[in-house]
């Protein structure tokens, strides 16, 4: 039996999008909803369960993906992204050893292969985490990954924590991560929030890995047309993409 389940974040209220009641992720993206791609994916996939995370206007997520075998997660509080993804592991059985974490706003960027060749690698090497980079011509405003000489992820340093050195990397970090379900449950609730936002993040756990000297792994994707959508302008540009593809 397939051992791998998904949890796919869409809680976010997305506040650039200026959206009054609806979820960035149930608006159209190549003739459907945007989410529809990450779920038609991971069932393409076989990933069981697919848990959605809902919280900013739930009901036009869930009207969204009426007729598609999801299980939701509710996010009553949007307190970051690594608190939405403890409610969704909440819906994941005990028994899945590994579980991938993707973004409901980028998911019509992957393919079958980036997915497979991510879990791969993640099976392959034993990892605590497994995460996508992806080398981007302008990486500007995205979180950026630092590594030592040796090649070894030291951190994740969102662009607007990045100092002018570390602003000149290409390599991004797009939150597409398979993680070993026993780190993960072990290590979620240890993040602490950020004293700005008050929030918890996801990428805490990969400086929670280094710390306590967890395995992690990577898959660099070179010139890979991905677009998370933030702002309008993002989604037309994320439109042209899917066009393309």
């Amino acid at each position: 039996m397939n051992k791998e389940a998904a949890i796919i974040l869409a809680a976010g209220k997305g506040s650039r999008m200026n959206m009054s009641g609806e979820n960035k992720v149930a608006l159209p993206l190549g003739g459907k909803p945007m989410i529809r791609h990450g779920v038609e994916l991971l069932m393409r996939l076989s990933f069981d369960p697919i848990v959605v995370v809902v919280g900013f206007g739930k009901e036009s997520v869930v009207s969204a993906l009426a007729g598609e075998k999801v299980v939701f997660a509710d996010q009553v509080e949007q307190l970051g992204t690594a608190h939405a993804a403890q409610c969704g592991l909440e819906k994941v059985p005990e028994d899945r050893k590994d579980i991938l974490i993707i973004q409901g706003d980028d998911s019509a960027s992957y393919t079958d292969k980036t997915i497979t060749d991510l879990l791969k690698k993640h099976i392959e090497t034993g990892a605590a985490i497994t995460l996508l980079t992806l080398m981007l011509d302008k990486p500007a405003g995205l979180g950026r990954v630092v590594r030592d000489e040796d090649g070894r992820i030291k951190a994740i340093v969102e662009d607007k924590d990045a100092s002018s050195e570390q602003r000149m990397i290409h390599e991004i970090n797009p939150a597409c991560y398979f993680f070993s379900a026993q780190f993960l449950r072990r290590y979620i609730q240890h993040v602490e929030e950020s004293p700005v936002s008050k929030e918890r993040y996801l990428t805490s756990l990969v400086g929670l890995a280094i710390k306590n000297h967890e395995k992690i792994a990577t898959v660099t994707v070179e010139n890979m047309p991905w677009r998370g959508v933030n702002t309008p302008d993002e989604l037309r540009e994320a439109e042209e993409l899917l066009r393309r593809k």
